[in-house]
């Protein structure tokens, strides 16, 4: 966040024996994508479209549909990848939109921008509903389309909290990478201070039953090591004690979907939260960068919220539930905040965050610049000679794994190709590569179509059995 002032190919097999031959020893190949030219390219298109009776824009490459409703608060209503719809649309209000009111929310869902803090307390405290920053109608332009496609959205200025919002939303032809530059700024004639909150409501609902709940939908981050909250989470609204909420022996924060209204606070400082759907195996990361001198609202970077009944005390204090949500809808929000930014008249601050859509399965155990771990790398010498590799993994980029080997010493033996991938597949490794020596350690790499290296899933020591990845 910154603050500103104004402005190689594989030959070909030679027959059907040699081929199959060559699927007999390297498995993997039956089971990811094993051709070695990258698929061309199909331009990244902008375009008027209809969404569920609303008029939308619509940004879409091979991989990716992004469906954007500028009249709806700007917001990023639906992603949907490979297919499969990740963000809650609320069926109550689609096709509509209903002018701001700052004494009821319309929840239309999908993706948009908050501020922080939240409450009526005073005027420091932004009061929510929908109001103009939530609801108001947003400007569209097209920037650019082809080999990256980029819009701006631009929203209305806001008189109570002085604040305007702007964001562009790009995606480039080459992946399912979606790109977010959000910037506030002070349009009033004094100092303001707030937070900007990428909140993005996700549906929990059953996929082959909307009417139920989803019971294999997963929130993770790195909880803080050295947190300033008891637990390594604040519980900032709902029950104390969550059984839906943990923090696994490997400090990793987890959230099962529960129908219940809660809401949890993360003083996270990894810059990521990964959203799981073990039912469908589709999954999305949100990255952020944290900025570890300035300050967090509420020291949180991070905030979930999860829909449902709530428990509340009247006034003579007897508990009870309330029932207007006892149904459905089921989603959760996923919500990375920026620091607090004080600005001075015509002064604006801004967050970027990226988003990539891959596929998972229930298990899940890390997030890195090349993909998701679902099942950690293993690595096994053998009697005659190779190295036997196995793990899951989702990609975030079209490319190659390459196994990267290191002696004792540290010094590099060779870069192996492993196998072709795409983010659409779930990887599952389980194949063999001969090595020139014997190595002592392995990293598994990403590298995209066009050679670049996108970074390592896991780099772990080569055993005499399998490793535990460690």
């Amino acid at each position: 966040m910154t603050v500103q002032m104004p402005r190689s190919g594989r030959m070909r097999p030679f027959s059907i024996l040699l081929f199959v031959w060559g699927l007999a020893i390297n498995p993997v190949l039956a089971q990811t994508r094993t051709e070695s030219h990258p698929p061309a390219n199909s331009p990244c298109r902008v375009e008027p479209a209809d969404y569920k009776g609303w008029h939308a824009q619509r940004l879409s490459n091979r991989w990716v549909q992004l469906i954007i409703l500028p009249q709806n608060g700007g917001r990023l209503m639906q992603v949907i990848f490979a297919g499969h719809p990740y963000l809650f649309v609320n069926p109550k209000y689609e096709g509509k939109y209903l002018p701001p009111s700052q004494s009821q929310w319309f929840n239309y869902g999908g993706d948009k921008l908050w501020l922080l803090p939240e409450g009526n307390d005073d005027e420091q405290h932004w009061a929510g509903n929908s109001d103009l920053l939530d609801d108001g109608a947003y400007s569209f332009r097209k920037i650019s389309e082809g080999e990256r496609c980029e819009v701006e959205l631009t929203g209305p200025a806001d008189p109570r909290t002085g604040i305007q919002f702007q964001r562009t939303i790009r995606l480039d032809a080459g992946s399912p990478r979606i790109l977010f530059h959000a910037t506030m700024r002070n349009t009033s004639g004094h100092t303001v201070a707030w937070s900007m909150q990428s909140v993005s409501q996700y549906d929990t609902a059953d996929p082959g039953a909307s009417s139920q709940m989803n019971h294999d939908f997963h929130t993770f981050t790195p909880a803080n090591p050295a947190s300033s909250y008891l637990n390594r989470y604040h519980v900032r609204f709902g029950p104390a004690e969550n059984r839906a909420v943990s923090v696994q022996d490997d400090g990793m924060f987890s959230l099962r979907y529960v129908h219940l209204a809660a809401e949890l606070w993360l003083d996270s400082t990894a810059g990521w939260l990964a959203v799981v759907d073990g039912s469908s195996k589709y999954g999305m990361v949100e990255r952020f960068q944290f900025q570890e001198s300035r300050a967090y609202p509420g020291k949180a970077s991070i905030i979930f919220w999860t829909n449902g009944p709530a428990v509340r005390l009247n006034a003579d204090g007897i508990a009870s539930m309330s029932s207007e949500e006892d149904g459905g809808p089921y989603y959760l929000e996923a919500e990375i905040n920026s620091p607090l930014c004080r600005l001075r008249p015509a002064e604006s601050c801004s967050l970027e965050t990226e988003w990539f859509p891959t596929r998972v399965e229930s298990e899940f155990h890390a997030a890195t610049d090349a993909g998701v771990v679902v099942r950690p790398l293993r690595a096994t010498h053998l009697e005659n000679g190779k190295i036997k590799l196995s793990g899951a993994f989702g990609v975030f980029f079209a490319g190659r794994l390459v196994a990267h080997l290191y002696n004792e010493h540290g010094a590099e033996l060779d870069c192996i190709p492993v196998a072709d991938v795409d983010p659409v597949e779930l990887v599952s490794l389980q194949t063999e590569i001969a090595p020139p020596d014997k190595p002592a350690r392995l990293s598994l790499h990403l590298e995209d179509w066009t050679g670049l290296d996108r970074g390592s899933f896991q780099e772990i020591r080569v055993g005499s059995q399998e490793n535990d990845g460690k």
